[in-house]
């Protein structure tokens, strides 16, 4: 008899409470990965997540060999199915996996466990990707919490996570080992020459994820306040691509910053840190999508059920390519495009300019989101879209329309950001850096920058932009 553990979202051997489960039972343990994208439609994995999927894989399999394991992959149409076929092949008894929370993934995991108890095996499913199971945290009238800062305090308020447990050193192999897929079958890399630019920016895997952690608690932790948006510098985390495919969990991360806050002094104010705050914002999306299903595709305040949208096919593309004429948006498109990854600030920036400027449809900035970010993790996606458009739960009010001018002004100053992902500008004095269609014509000349030829210029007038949106706003309110 064996056990059957089966990965999702949780590449790691550390802080695994399924596979902790499964190695207890000193059965035979066979780690199982299944790739059916259908079943999670219309928010199967885009195109950047499929390329960090296939190195990550590709890394736990190495650390399971390590532990005297390895990986069976299979593409499925349907993962029920294909457990039930691998639990006959090795005689498992049971199977076992940690808890995912997007709504189809509910939905077809509560339809996997009822239909394999009844083909007579054993489930279990575990909490390994939060620090707090959604339908655990209450308000006092017992719903969910839409304000994000009633929400953190709250949590923030119970007890301390449990600390994580360290992986096995060593995995009981079955005699015989079930037939695995070659990973190239799943055709995750793609075929166009983006991974190039993937492949510079990252590392994926669990190595890299503890790696990186340590060198931003050392390098950025008591800076991160200051410094996170601050685009042209390095002071976030990066943590988000690594968190989303849980080569790293929560609890790892918390009980991190616990340890190197009181190590240097911090022993009553760790739990507020700036970058713990962003880790229960993680949390909030998560809690959010779990009890509003619908917010993916739907508003979550009803009333911009019927905002007036635009159709402008020219004005996504140009915003798509980094090509609206703004350069702090621009230099977060190019950012997104060439490595799958945008600075968070930056990513707000750009989200107004697509639905408050173009008045384009948070939906269709989600869309590309989802294909182009390492780090699309539907939960926050839909959080930090529904909060740039105003529809969602604590979200920035409508009318607060960044300007990106004096955004990039105020954020980039320096211009580092921008000159590094719009370098036919980079010619340009700070002056005129973030705003070059206002730049005196020697200027430009001596710059070398053509208007309408080097650089667009730009797709729309803010402020004529800001007036149709509040236009649009009071329409709706």
């Amino acid at each position: 008899m064996s056990t059957l553990i089966w990965f999702r979202h949780d590449l790691r051997l550390a802080d695994n409470p399924a596979l902790a489960a499964a190695a207890a039972t000193a059965e035979p343990v066979i780690p199982v990965y299944i790739f059916a994208p259908r079943e999670e439609s219309p928010w199967s994995p885009g195109g950047a997540s499929r390329w960090w999927l296939h190195e990550s894989l590709s890394r736990l399999d190495g650390n399971l060999r390590a532990v005297g394991s390895s990986l069976c992959i299979r593409a499925s149409e349907d993962s029920l199915t294909t457990l039930v076929e691998l639990a006959r092949e090795c005689g498992a008894r049971r199977v076992v996996w940690n808890r995912r929370y997007e709504p189809a993934v509910i939905a077809r995991d509560q339809k996997i466990k009822t239909a394999l108890r009844e083909a007579g095996l054993e489930t279990a499913s575990y909490s390994g990707a939060l620090l707090h199971e959604p339908w655990t945290i209450r308000t006092q009238s017992g719903g969910p919490f839409q304000v994000f800062s009633a929400y953190w305090r709250h949590c923030k308020e119970l007890d301390d996570p449990a600390p994580p447990e360290p992986p096995p050193t060593t995995l009981r192999a079955p005699a015989a080992w079930p037939k695995s897929h070659p990973l190239d079958r799943l055709e995750l890399l793609p075929k166009r020459a983006w991974p190039a630019g993937l492949e510079a920016a990252w590392t994926p895997g669990s190595d890299a994820a503890h790696v990186q952690l340590e060198r931003f608690l050392e390098q950025s932790f008591d800076d991160y306040g200051s410094r996170r948006d601050r685009p042209g510098l390095r002071g976030t985390s990066r943590m988000s691509p690594h968190l989303h495919f849980g080569e790293i969990g929560p609890r790892e991360i918390w009980h991190a910053a616990r340890r190197y806050a009181l190590a240097h002094g911090r022993h009553s104010s760790w739990k507020d840190s700036q970058f713990l705050t962003e880790i229960g914002w993680r949390e909030f999306a998560h809690h959010l999508v779990f009890h509003f299903p619908k917010t993916p595709e739907e508003p979550l305040r009803a009333k911009y059920a019927r905002f007036p949208w635009r159709s402008d096919a020219a004005g996504l593309r140009a915003w798509q390519r980094g090509a609206t004429g703004y350069p702090i948006v621009d230099a977060g498109m190019r950012e997104l495009w060439r490595t799958g990854w945008m600075h968070n600030r930056v990513r707000m920036i750009a989200g107004s300019f697509l639905v408050k400027d173009l008045l384009l449809p948070w939906t269709e900035g989600a869309r590309w989101f989802w294909d182009t970010l390492v780090d699309a993790d539907l939960a926050s996606n839909t959080l930090g879209w529904q909060w740039v458009a105003g529809c969602g739960a604590d979200a920035a009010p409508f009318f607060r329309i960044f300007n990106p001018t004096t955004q990039g002004t105020k954020f980039d100053a320096a211009g580092d950001y921008v000159r590094r992902w719009v370098p036919e500008i980079a010619g340009l004095p700070n002056e005129w850096l973030h705003r070059p269609w206002e730049a005196p014509a020697p200027v430009l000349e001596a710059a070398g920058v053509t208007l309408g030829r080097t650089y667009p210029f730009p797709v729309i007038d803010h402020a004529v932009a800001r007036q149709a949106a509040l236009a649009a706003f009071a329409a709706v309110k």
